[in-house]
């Protein structure tokens, strides 16, 4: 892996975890690793940041049975 490569996965995984932090406040317990691999699969295959959250929220409630009500719903 070159320096390159790790500066991009460092910048990678720092997105990731600011975007976790929205679904982190509003889950059950869960194990992080799970959204943040759901998360950095789908940025790597080209979605935008937004569409790998969603993605990432997907992949936890169909996958792993936690899900989060959004706010102001039920």
């Amino acid at each position: 892996m070159s320096n390159t490569d790790v500066a991009s996965l460092a910048d990678l995984l720092h997105e990731t975890a600011e975007r976790h932090g929205a679904f982190e406040e509003a889950a059950p317990p869960h194990d992080w690793w799970d959204w943040y691999a759901a998360y950095m699969r789908a940025r790597e295959n080209g979605s935008n940041a937004d569409e790998a959250s969603s993605a990432a929220d997907r992949y936890m409630a169909e996958v792993k049975h936690i899900v989060v009500t959004p706010t102001g719903a039920g």
